[in-house]
Formats: structure tokens, sequence, C-alpha cells
């Protein structure tokens, strides 16, 4: 026997508490020979005695003594091991990991952590700011447990993407400006514009919403930023074009919000990996499909 099982220091263990191999046996079920068995086998690969016999009391050495007392650290530990594994496995606690865009994370992901903080306090949700596709290879590799992104997506192996929001995408004007009461790509081509970032989803789409109508203006700034895009926008340098979110407030009053025409949507999804959801994830997912809006 190359390592000491937990199974002998608990031979051992019971039998310095009883102070007999009978009574030891007996506590834990085992048949006298298999309790002799696990001493034999620890003395062994100690290399010295770890018990003693006296006037029919068995006692621990000396070595006997010190292997006890780490036994019961060990054991302690052990069990508290498994309780902790097992109330991650009952979704009583434990860790879920969760990649966004910033859109998401600034006003539909503090509703989910609200409701989650309430009902699963003692569950950890780590969150990374990530693009949709840095989001999609944490899951390949499991860094990462749900990741929410821009639809569509190509399928990709081993992960499960799902449809979760359908939210407009509003232009987001100076309240000073004189603007119609839907914005066309015709009339915002022709004012200073704030755009998302160039590696965004959205970027990509509203460039074919303004090519569409053959337009292909270019924006004083690009940000990856909503509530710094707005703040530029309530400071009067340009107008935008972001989603909103129903439950959002309204924009500072230094800005109007008007819809497009044609009208364009920010499709979001829900990805995690196939097969088996551990209990916390499983948690997280269920308070975000409560948001779900498609």
């Amino acid at each position: 026997m190359r390592e000491i099982s937990l199974d002998r220091l608990r031979t051992l263990v019971a039998i310095a508490d009883h102070g007999s191999f009978a009574e030891a046996a007996r506590a834990l079920h085992l048949a006298p020979p298999t309790v002799s068995l696990h001493i034999a086998e620890l003395e062994q690969r100690i290399g010295a005695p770890l018990l003693s016999r006296k006037r029919g009391q068995v006692r621990p050495s000396a070595i006997g003594e010190v292997l006890v007392e780490r036994g019961r650290r060990l054991l302690a530990d052990a069990e508290q091991a498994l309780d902790d594994i097992q109330r991650q496995v009952q979704g009583l606690e434990g860790r879920a990991r969760l990649g966004a865009s910033t859109g998401a994370i600034a006003h539909l992901l503090p509703q989910a952590l609200e409701v989650l903080r309430q009902r699963h306090p003692a569950i950890d949700i780590q969150i990374a700011v990530l693009t949709s596709q840095e989001t999609l290879s944490r899951l390949a590799d499991g860094t990462l447990d749900i990741g929410l992104v821009a639809l569509p997506q190509p399928p990709v192996a081993g992960l499960v993407i799902k449809p979760w929001r359908r939210d407009p995408v509003m232009a987001f004007v100076p309240a000073h400006w004189q603007c119609p009461a839907r914005i066309t790509p015709e009339w915002l081509a022709a004012r200073p514009l704030i755009l998302n970032d160039a590696t965004t989803r959205l970027s990509r789409q509203t460039a074919e919403w303004f090519a569409a109508a053959g337009h292909h203006p270019a924006p004083r700034i690009q940000l990856n930023y909503n509530d710094a895009i707005k703040s530029l926008v309530a400071a009067g340098y340009g107008a935008a074009l972001l989603p909103h979110e129903a439950t959002t407030p309204l924009p500072d009053q230094r800005i109007v919000m008007r819809p497009l025409r044609p009208a364009l949507w920010r499709r979001l999804g829900i990805a995690h990996r196939a097969g088996y959801v551990e209990r916390p994830t499983q948690h997280v997912l269920d308070v975000l499909w409560d948001l779900r809006l498609v």
C-alpha cells in the first residue's frame, strides 16, 4: 500500500476512541479481521507500531497518537469537502462563470443578479466582459459556464445557443436637435454620429442598416460602452444607435429617443455547454430565461 487511505485512518481513529478492536469493528460495521488488516497495513506503511495493548485496553503508541491527531483532521476535512460538494450538486451554493458584452451587463444582467441574490445568495456569479466570439471560445474550452451572445451565431460543436432577447435599436439624439418622429438612414447619415466599436455585432448591423439605403457615414467616434455613448449624446456631440430594453429607465432629459424606419433589432442569445448542467449554473439560466423577450 503506497498511500494511506481514509478508510484505514478512520479505523485507527475508531480504535483510539473505543479502546478495542471489537468495539471499533462494531462502530464501523466491519468484520474484526478487516479492522486488524487495516491496522497491519497502516503499520507496514508507517514502519512502526501504532497501537499498544495493556490490560485489555488498546491505546495508540506515541507515533500512533500523532497519526490519530492528524487523521482526525484529515477525516474532518474530507467530510467537509464532501458536504461542500454535495451543497453544490444540490444547487444550494457554488459558482457560475458568465461572459457577456458591456451592453448586456449595463442593464439586463443587474436585474438577474438582484433576483439571484434573493433566491440563491450562496451562488457566486463571476462575470467576464467579453465579445461574443470570446465568450463562445471560453465556453467551448470550459472556462465559462454561461454566455450572453449576439445573434445570429453559427453552430458550435458542444454548445447550445438559444434566442433570449429581441430589443429594438433606437436613435438617441441630442434634445436640442430638430428631428422627425421616426429616424431614417438618410436623415441620420447627414448628422454627426457616435457609433459602437467596429468589432461589435451592433456596429455591423448599423453599417448594414445605413448601406441598405445607400449610405456609408463615418462616425465622429466609436466606443464600446453604451453609457459613455449616451453621455456624449447628452453633451450634443452627436447621435447614436443603441438597443433599448423596455425595463431600462428613460434617458437623460438632454436626449430624445426615436424609433427607426426601417426598424432594427438587437438579438441576444444564451449559450452554454451541451449535456449535464450543474445546479448553480441551472439556477442562473432559470433566472435569465425569466427575462426572455423574443
